[in-house]
């Protein structure tokens, strides 16, 4: 099979036109990068003194209609936007969970479809109170009886 033949000042104008979008690329592009986040004092290269609270809130029955679990979805986002996310603006991450409890004096479990609400957050007094304050909403809006609450100490890098 032939190739067509490309004039010599074609060539010559694509290789000029290549070179000049290179050199567009931007500074940041051109510098080293790394696995670690850089530039942000709430968000570490490398933390020590980290918690990773993990938080479970039962958001429904796991047999709910489609109705019931729109509805749960619903109130879930007004308080993570009410209550969490004003204390922990830097990030989060929730995760869709299933769960089971046995409650005192009961043969079976209950079974609930459930959040986990994942916050990694320097070990200080200020993020304890706020992690409480959150548990302490939940309860008093939905009438459960508990949150749990999971912390491991953690290094981080962002």
């Amino acid at each position: 099979m032939a190739y067509p033949r490309v004039p010599t000042l074609q060539r010559a104008g694509v290789v000029l036109l290549v070179a000049a979008l290179a050199g567009c690329a931007s500074p940041a592009a051109r510098e080293t990068v790394t696995a670690a986040y850089h530039g942000d004092t709430a968000r570490p290269a490398a933390g020590e003194g980290w918690l990773r609270t993990e938080l479970y809130f039962a958001t429904g029955r796991w047999d709910a209609t489609d109705a019931e679990r729109a509805a749960d979805e619903q109130r879930w986002l007004a308080f993570l936007d009410r209550e969490v996310t004003p204390r922990f603006p830097q990030g989060l991450s929730v995760i869709d969970v299933y769960g089971q409890w046995l409650p005192e004096g009961a043969a079976t479990p209950t079974r609930l479809r459930s959040k986990e609400l994942v916050v990694l957050h320097a070990d200080t007094p200020e993020a304890s109170d706020a992690i409480d304050a959150i548990r302490t909403a939940w309860k008093r809006e939905t009438g459960h009886l508990s949150v749990l609450r999971s912390q491991l100490s953690t290094r981080v890098s962002f």
